[in-house]
């Protein structure tokens, strides 16, 4: 056990970041994560667009999962899963939710909170046809987050779909698409040497106002 104490505290010690200023973030954090999501891409950062998603059922019991963010704008950060998924009946019953990107080897991370609402069909039938056509079919045929008998079941179901759809387009499933998160509450965290990080804090003034900005203790 101690071994493995000095080992963490040597890694954690060894990476950390140059600090961030104030006055140079920009007044609306959406132009903000563009920037670091572009300092991340530059920094060859392992899937930058991965982010742990946070639902939480009816009663406030959270769940959480990697989910690949395809789209950001004003209006909030997207994905698309199956809207009959576990995430899919907690956000249908409770709306609100919470994300965090961590890029490690920029020893930053984002957290964004606020309500989600699915995308326009439209939306979800155009990314569907950008998909892999693999990946339209395992859309097709997944009843996600349902038990599984067995994965021969799953292969086989692939099959018979490509099968059936060999010469014409895998339609989009009507339990599948997307969604978006539009954010009230946007935290840009630094790490920095000692612990002494840095943490930078939006909260939207009103649904559809403009953005207070501080600075937090770490």
């Amino acid at each position: 056990m101690n071994s493995v104490r000095r080992t963490t505290s040597i890694l954690r010690n060894e990476y950390h970041g140059a600090g961030i200023d104030p006055g140079d973030f920009a007044e609306d954090p959406i132009l903000q994560f563009e920037r670091w999501m572009e300092d991340a891409i530059t920094h060859k950062v392992r899937e930058p667009n991965a982010v742990h998603l946070a639902t939480a059922d009816a009663e406030g019991r959270p769940s959480g999962r990697i989910v690949l963010l395809r789209d950001f704008s004003e209006r909030g950060f997207s994905f698309f899963t199956n809207y009959s998924s576990r995430k899919g009946e907690e956000l249908d019953r409770n709306n609100h939710a919470a994300m965090t990107f961590f890029w490690n080897e920029l020893y930053r991370q984002v957290r964004i909170r606020g309500k989600v609402f699915r995308l326009p069909a439209e939306e979800s039938d155009a990314y569907f046809r950008s998909r892999p056509r693999q990946s339209q079919i395992s859309a097709l045929v997944s009843q996600q987050s349902r038990e599984l008998e067995n994965r021969e079941m799953l292969e086989r179901m692939a099959d018979e779909a490509e099968e059936k759809y060999r010469d014409r387009p895998v339609p989009r499933p009507e339990e599948w698409g997307g969604y978006y998160l539009a954010p009230d509450y946007v935290e840009f965290w630094q790490g920095r040497e000692h612990r002494l990080h840095d943490r930078l804090q939006y909260t939207r003034t009103a649904p559809e106002g403009g953005w207070t900005i501080r600075l937090l203790y770490p």
